[in-house]
């Protein structure tokens, strides 16, 4: 029986992992469908970032992202619902620590409308614009440089910043989710989710399906360090099989 697109798709993506890149014909014996069926995959999965074509066959793309204007666009029905899941894991919590990035600014945007008398310490401007609607959250900016394609905050005064500090949960997004754990395109950004995994008592990541099995630079800690995942679909089995033995509450939503 023929897999479902998505299904395949994502075994497209464990495929690469294991090697740096794979011929058409390779990846077509491999999955048990026609040539056409992999090129039509592979041209889909170049158009949304996933993957680069190669003459006769594709590699992984590793190391870029839209910038977050562009991906606030892309998957919004998913990251809404995961953004009404995440919070109801952070019930009870009095302080929360924020990451940037296009998931969880729906999440904050969730936050602002059930939660109240909470501080939320974050160095994305996104996230504490949303936040602005509920005048019963106290929101702390992160100091530092300004990286203008995540609107965020980076650096070593970021980060320093956020060792005077204790949070009930980090909410944090994922450029990837890989067997190791989970990782961002931006090695700055990267740095200040290890600081706000380090400073809270639980961490959850919410992320789309789209990021299961991509790898990018800067991994931003392992899933032993992670507490929940929220996402829309259940990732790959590798991914699966790592994340059951760190004992991650995983949500599907």
């Amino acid at each position: 029986m023929k897999k479902p697109k998505s299904q395949r798709q994502e075994r497209i993506l464990t495929e690469l992992n294991q090697a740096p890149s794979l011929r058409v014909a390779e990846l077509a014996k491999r999955l048990d469908v026609s040539t056409e069926t992999i090129r039509r995959d592979l041209d889909e999965m170049t158009e949304q970032g996933l993957l680069n074509r190669t003459y006769g066959g594709a590699v992984r793309s590793l190391s870029t992202e839209p910038s977050v204007t562009e991906r606030h666009a892309l998957f919004v029905t998913e990251r809404e619902r995961i953004a009404k899941a995440a919070v109801q894991v952070l019930k009870g919590a009095q302080v929360l620590m924020i990451g940037s990035g296009s998931t969880t600014v729906h999440t904050a945007r969730r936050i602002a409308v059930d939660m109240k008398n909470i501080t939320v310490l974050t160095h994305s401007f996104g996230v504490a614009t949303v936040l602005a609607i509920n005048p019963t959250i106290k929101v702390v900016m992160l100091p530092g440089d300004y990286q203008a394609a995540e609107g965020a905050t980076v650096g070593a005064h970021a980060v320093s910043f956020l060792h005077s500090f204790y949070a009930d949960f980090a909410i944090l997004g994922a450029s990837g989710l890989g067997p190791d754990g989970p990782s961002d395109a931006l090695l700055e950004c990267g740095a200040v989710y290890t600081a706000m995994v380090a400073r809270a008592a639980s961490t959850v990541v919410v992320a789309d399906h789209s990021k299961h099995g991509r790898l990018f630079t800067a991994r931003y800690a392992t899933w032993s360090a992670i507490n929940h995942l929220v996402t829309d679909q259940a990732p790959g089995m590798e991914i699966s099989e790592s994340i059951r033995t760190a004992g991650v509450n995983v949500m599907l939503c």
